[in-house]
């Protein structure tokens, strides 16, 4: 007997149709769950974080910051005193509590003298480093001060992000978002500090012979690249080659006061610019006073921007065209050289950072900025390398 469809009746069981996969929707079931307990626990924020764009502005090239990128969720640390919580394990046995003890070994791995000195850096960025946004995810298995520790590795001695998640026991992708956000986070917090000293503390704190020679400078100046990897786009390519280094870098401007402090660090422009277009975007003869003279090298031939500021510049003279020079001058110009010499000295301090003299890949060469910046904060909090009679 046939059974004939109601009007309303719609077929939908045929030979060909395949049986229904309960695993497939237990599955799907499943991944349901997760969704939702994903947003019910996480808040989208945004983060600004830098990317260095380089943009050809006729014959300069400048390296500008406005990209926006999205991260999850707000970290919250349970801890007060930046201790090892309860609820974070550390990174195996490679973690700052394996090294507490050990000062030469933590210096080798993170540029740190001892374990106070540790410290020092992590309270200098105040305790907002328990509510952090981090760059892609929350990381929980990694307490606050191993964090620290890994991204101090990173920077001295420039290991992949596969060799310290082996040497940590810990993802990868855990290792970079530690990495980008803890050197955002840096650049941002230090780049608030008033790091540009007072004529007055300038001064004071000034070395003797410095003092007595030289008594009204303000700053030493001077300029210093990094290799990058060469990158794909030609246009990247001709910004970032540099003719003095015949490879591709970034270049950026260093300023330490006489007694030893890195008071000024210039973004990171192409290797192709210039010294004195970086100082032309440095913005230094605003933040000098009447009066201040900046000493700079030869390649610094910058004096009339200076002028209309009535800052003067110390530099060696050239010959322009001279077969001798006066005895006078001579003994100027070798004072001037043996002061100079400590400007290139706290630039190979910052460069005991192996990351400022490997060739950066492509993602750190986008945060070049940050990272220069960061590596030389990270030499004020060492022990001074210029004598108070230099």
């Amino acid at each position: 007997m046939v059974k004939r469809l109601k009007q309303h009746d719609v077929p939908s069981v045929f030979s060909w149709t395949k049986p229904v996969d309960e695993n497939q929707i237990n599955r799907q079931e499943r991944a349901m769950k997760r969704d939702q307990r994903k947003h019910s626990t996480d808040s989208p924020l945004v983060l600004t974080s830098t990317e260095n764009i380089l943009i050809d502005v006729g014959s300069e090239i400048e390296c500008i910051s406005n990209i926006e990128v999205p991260v999850e969720n707000d970290c919250t640390v349970e801890t007060t005193k930046y201790e090892t919580s309860s609820q974070t394990e550390p990174c195996g046995e490679f973690s700052i509590e394996r090294f507490r003890d050990d000062n030469k070994t933590l210096l080798s791995f993170t540029g740190c003298e001892s374990y106070d000195r540790f410290l020092m850096i992590l309270h200098s960025l105040g305790p907002v480093v328990n509510h952090l946004n981090y760059y892609y995810h929350d990381v929980k298995n990694v307490n606050i001060e191993n964090q620290l520790f890994l991204t101090l590795v990173k920077l001295r001695l420039h290991w992949t992000n596969f060799n310290i998640a082996k040497m940590a026991d810990i993802s990868e992708t855990t290792v970079a978002n530690i990495f980008i956000t803890w050197i955002n986070f840096m650049y941002h917090q230090w780049k608030e500090e008033p790091i540009w000293p007072s004529q007055e503390l300038v001064r004071f704190f000034a070395p003797s012979d410095f003092r007595r020679k030289f008594p009204k400078t303000r700053v030493m100046i001077d300029g210093t690249e990094c290799p990058v990897k060469k990158p794909a786009p030609p246009a990247a390519q001709q910004a970032t080659f540099s003719t003095y280094k015949n490879r591709n870098t970034v270049k950026i401007l260093v300023g330490a006061t006489p007694g030893g402090l890195i008071s000024y660090v210039s973004p990171a422009y192409g290797g192709s610019t210039s010294d004195r277009q970086i100082v032309e975007r440095s913005g230094l003869m605003t933040l000098c006073d009447p009066c201040d003279s900046i000493m700079a090298d030869k390649g610094f031939n910058v004096q009339h921007i200076f002028a209309s500021y009535a800052v003067a510049i110390n530099m060696p003279s050239f010959f322009s065209k001279k077969n001798r020079i006066d005895g006078k001058t001579v003994q100027k110009d070798r004072a001037i050289s043996s002061k100079l010499v400590h400007i290139e000295r706290l630039i190979g301090l910052a460069k005991t950072f192996k990351i400022m003299r490997e060739p950066l890949i492509q993602s750190e060469t986008n945060l070049s900025t940050e990272i220069l910046f960061v590596c030389c904060m990270l030499c004020n909090f060492k022990d001074n390398i210029i004598s108070k009679n230099a």
